[in-house]
């Protein structure tokens, strides 16, 4: 009895010690991430946390900021470089306020795969490293929300059919604001937390999205239809200013690094199977997926094909998007 009592009582002093060093890290990264609470983003977020803890014997931790508590990409942006947040977990729009180029990985009907998605993205990544250090920052890891296709309150099968839909749009994302002149979609621009309240009052007729995306915001409740058409792959990183990584012992450094890439790929591969998941809840939740023919893909296609060239010079350059399609032309 005594030694039971004796080996709960050491298994309760490890466990608050090992609480004790959790909660006093010596350094602490201050990450804003959009997506709520609850979602897979962030759990696999607080179980890189834990691994970093381990790993550094307590010293390492990140302090997240989820749900859009620190205000939308730009306000993040601006707290990074201000000192009041030290990293963040972006979505193409935010990463692109950044670095515009980076959009080129976002452009309507340019991957119809996730293998494509991965090779020109691998080949993609030294310059665009180069181009994020030059503003100041330092990409810990690729991540991605997924294909994402429209959700509509109509079915949506042809280009007539998108004709004067009122659709939300990031506001402030000139990728989707021309996406929607060469489709003709009228863009309905809005914050995120303003989407669902706008669905529910009809001020838009639809939305883009992934399935998870869909299912994690409750953006499915108030829509009926899904057009079959993977429509562009959504992109994100993760960022840490250079400030505060230079802060960080070398050894720290190498246990950041390693880690969050090792935990960025995890996440891509848990999206992409909980999409194929959330698709399926979808459907059992009474969403409709509506078939496109060849023709319409065709001229979906076509028009969104124009955009590329309409967004030289803005996002992105002639050069990099020959690259890009240089890249897709090989692997086809």
């Amino acid at each position: 009895m005594i030694k039971r009592l004796t080996k709960i009582l050491s298994a309760t002093a490890l466990s608050l010690m090992m609480c004790a060093s959790l909660h006093a890290a010596e350094y602490e990264i201050k990450m804003a991430v959009l997506a709520p609470e609850g979602s897979t983003w962030v759990k696999i977020m607080q179980e890189m946390d834990k691994e970093l803890q381990t790993k550094s014997g307590g010293k390492l931790a990140l302090k997240l900021y989820a749900g859009g508590v620190s205000g939308d990409e730009v306000d993040v942006i601006r707290k990074m470089r201000i000192g009041q947040l030290h990293a963040g977990a972006f979505t193409g729009v935010g990463l692109g306020k950044i670095v515009p180029a980076v959009r080129v990985l976002e452009l309507p009907m340019l991957f119809q795969n996730y293998q494509e998605v991965d090779s020109v993205k691998a080949k993609l990544l030294p310059q665009f490293e180069k181009d994020f250090s030059a503003k100041g920052f330092k990409i810990l890891g690729f991540a991605e929300a997924g294909f994402v296709n429209i959700y509509a309150n109509k079915p949506i099968k042809t280009m007539a059919d998108m004709n004067g839909t009122k659709m939300w749009a990031w506001e402030g994302d000139p990728l989707v604001q021309e996406m929607y002149n060469a489709l003709g979609i009228t863009p309905i621009p809005l914050s995120l937390p303003d989407v669902l309240p706008a669905l529910q009052t009809k001020t838009i007729d639809g939305v883009y999205a992934p399935p998870l995306g869909m299912i994690a915001l409750q953006w499915f409740t108030k829509t009926k239809y899904m057009t079959n058409v993977k429509l562009a792959n959504s992109t994100g990183a993760i960022l840490i200013t250079k400030a505060q990584y230079a802060k960080l012992p070398a050894d720290l450094q190498t246990i950041l690094s390693e880690t969050t890439e090792a935990y960025s790929k995890k996440l891509i591969q848990k999206i992409r199977a909980e999409n194929t998941q959330a698709l399926e809840s979808l459907k059992s939740n009474g969403i409709q997926v509506v078939e496109v023919d060849g023709d319409a893909k065709a001229q979906i296609t076509k028009a969104s094909e124009a955009v590329y060239t309409k967004l030289v010079g803005k996002l992105y350059s002639q050069a990099l998007l020959d690259q890009v399609k240089g890249y897709l032309k090989a692997m086809r």
